[in-house]
């Protein structure tokens, strides 16, 4: 039981962050935000807010990651994590400058980068091989309900109270919630306290054991397409309803979340869909996840009512969140013997730092005809979810050349 408060904990921490950086996505709404920072028209430059923190994120997811793996548990890196998550954000509500603005976004990216990673530590310390996909699910259901959520919250705050207090709002969170959950549920197992006491690998070698992970490139590949599909809609999904397809303030705060509340359920069914398969069928998740997602945000796009567009873009986001559960369950399988932090921060740093150009190239596609078209950069989410059904393809190929059908134990029983 006291594990599973552990993932509870980790889950609503999620959640937390997830409202820190889709605050902005609201922001380029808000004509108040755009004149103060001088925003306003430039769809790159509005981009280029998530851009930043995502450049800051995917750093540190890469090389923080190890050093907090090499010298500190679990529940110390977190804490470490949220007390700085609070600084950055209380910050952020203070600036007048574009640039400092920007430069807040940048170092927030980089406090929260381990924060995956070491979700999936703590996975992997906590629960046997065959129980991961369903710890995983949970865990990551923070994604879904922060920015199912937070788009109605944070929305409320901008328009009630203005958009410098929903930063303070969020830093609250952190400091008021975050911190008093990790610091009373997030403990070492008693089975690896004694090893954790012991000498620890040094950081260097941590990163270098992790770049060595079997089919590191194709889980790359997976994770680029799955972050730059994040990044994209969350950053212009609420500026699309409500400027290309002309919803109320309320209804889009309503339809931009929706998305993501329906991958909570698919999540849930995505991580159960994982432990179910054998090792070399675990990426049919996202070869089904991502065929499915294409064909709803095409929909979506091509629609004419908004409505049938909106619903569109609940089932993709239904599709996408099938397919979550399946990358950190994939990692902590290939991950050498006490690298499972570092090599998911090789996945998810290199991801971010891919990913990040997302929201700044969909903008520059919505202004890229005489007259701006929203809907032109979502054609871009397409392509990530084609390409993911590819390299989920070759991935499925390459694990069943290695070990043929017959033979295959369940992914959830064997190592990779």
């Amino acid at each position: 039981m006291k594990r599973w408060l552990g993932v509870i904990v980790l889950m609503l921490v999620v959640s937390i962050a997830y409202m820190d950086r889709i605050n902005v996505s609201l922001m380029i709404t808000n004509k108040d935000f755009l004149l103060t920072l001088g925003l306003e028209g430039d769809r790159i430059a509005q981009g280029r807010l998530m851009s930043l923190f995502l450049f800051g994120y995917g750093l540190s997811a890469w090389f923080l990651t190890p050093l907090f793996e090499a010298r500190w548990s679990v529940r110390a890196s977190l804490l470490i994590s949220l007390v700085l998550w609070t600084a950055f954000t209380g910050a952020s509500a203070l600036t007048t400058s574009v640039v400092l603005f920007l430069s807040w976004r940048f170092l927030l990216g980089s406090a929260e980068g381990p924060l995956f990673s070491l979700k999936t530590m703590y996975v992997k310390e906590h629960f046997a091989p065959h129980e991961v996909g369903k710890p995983n699910a949970v865990s990551s259901l923070g994604v879904s309900i922060g920015l199912g959520a937070g788009y109605s919250i944070l929305s409320f705050l901008i328009q009630h109270f203005g958009w410098r207090d929903s930063f303070w709002a969020l830093a609250a969170l952190n400091v008021l919630i975050g911190v008093p959950l990790v610091a009373l549920f997030i403990q070492a197992p008693k089975a690896t306290t004694a090893r954790a006491a012991g000498p620890k690998p040094a950081a260097m070698s941590l990163m270098l054991a992790a770049l060595r992970t079997p089919h590191l490139f194709w889980i790359l590949i997976i994770e680029i397409c799955t972050l730059s599909y994040l990044w994209g809609a969350s950053t212009w999904l609420p500026s699309y309803l409500k400027e290309a397809r002309h919803f109320s303030l309320a209804e889009m705060s309503v339809f931009a979340g929706l998305p993501f509340i329906v991958g909570i359920v698919a999540g849930v069914v995505g991580g159960s869909f994982v432990d179910m398969l054998p090792r070399h069928r675990a990426p049919l998740a996202f070869v089904v996840g991502g065929i499915i997602t294409a064909i709803f945000v095409t929909l979506a796009i091509v629609a004419e009512n908004p409505y049938v567009a909106a619903t569109a873009l609940i089932l993709a986001g239904a599709g996408w969140g099938f397919q979550a559960p399946a990358i950190p369950t994939l990692v902590q399988h290939v991950a050498r013997e006490g690298t499972v932090g570092s090599t998911y921060g090789v996945v998810n740093g290199v991801g971010n730092l891919v990913s990040a150009l997302m929201p700044m190239v969909m903008g520059a596609a919505m202004m890229a005809g005489k007259t701006e078209n929203l809907g032109q950069g979502f054609w871009l989410l397409v392509g990530t979810q084609l390409l993911t059904v590819v390299a989920g393809a070759a991935l499925l190929w390459r694990l069943g050349r290695r070990l043929p059908a017959a033979t295959a134990a369940p992914l959830s029983q064997s190592p990779a």
